[in-house]
């Protein structure tokens, strides 16, 4: 009995060990759990914390490109604008002038005209007066030289008229086709000033280039007057340094 007791209380010894031993492991075992669970939050939440400084660096760096982007567009947006007001302004100064000397050509080129039809009157007086002696002297011969000479006197003065108002409206035809070649060239600063596209830029001066050069050649083309009867289509006779001689 004694020994079966003794032996009872051996296993009895055991299985408190082993139980005690299994508590320990047991208790190592949450604390190496407990232990990788924390490692696994500190790690994740320094991944969360670099991932939302990479974030804020990332949005930080693209409003600073968009606030670039920005102000070279509003950059290039007021310097379109600069340009185009400085070329209305000297397109505006140049058109001005260029009527200016026009429509002093065309008084200058009247008062010639006016001079020249003048001439043409005391030249008429004067062959009058000739032909009054001839017929005075010569009778009837005289009275048939003065008639063909009056009918060729009326029909270069009626010529003369007739291409003089023919001058002024090919004149105004040329001054509308400037006007109308002006204002498209205005429309497409103003177009100009407002384009946001490289593209678009090039072309819109690409047209202004083509009213500009419009302007010229009917400037180039708007010169010149009739000639008077009785004036020689000789070399250019006005006088040396004269701003307004058509020749």
């Amino acid at each position: 009995m004694a020994e079966q007791k003794e032996s009872s209380v051996l296993f009895s010894l055991k299985e408190l060990m082993t139980l005690e031993d299994d508590r320990i492991k047991q208790e190592e075992a949450d604390k190496a759990r407990r232990a990788r669970e924390e490692a696994e939050r500190k790690a994740a939440d320094e991944r969360a914390r670099r991932e939302a400084e990479e974030r804020r660096l990332r949005d930080e760096e693209e409003a600073r490109r968009t606030e670039e982007q920005r102000k070279r567009e509003e950059e290039i947006r007021l310097e379109a604008i600069r340009h185009g007001e400085v070329e209305k302004a000297r397109t505006e100064a140049e058109h001005r002038a260029r009527m200016e000397a026009m429509a002093s050509q065309q008084a200058h080129e009247q008062q010639l005209a006016m001079v020249t039809h003048d001439k043409g009157k005391k030249h008429l007086k004067l062959i009058v007066g000739i032909v009054t002696a001839v017929l005075l002297i010569g009778g009837i011969g005289g009275g048939l030289a003065f008639k063909k000479a009056s009918e060729e006197r009326a029909r270069e003065k009626a010529a003369f008229e007739a291409q003089r108002i023919e001058q002024e409206r090919q004149q105004q035809r040329l001054k509308q086709q400037f006007d109308l070649a002006q204002r498209r060239q205005e429309e497409l600063m103003n177009q100009l000033s407002g384009a946001k596209d490289q593209a678009e830029r090039e072309r819109l001066q690409r047209e202004i280039d083509e009213q500009k050069a419009k302007q010229k050649a009917i400037q180039r083309g708007g010169g010149g007057r009739p000639r008077a009867p009785g004036e020689p289509s000789g070399p250019c006779k006005c006088a040396p340094g004269d701003p307004l001689c058509a020749c």
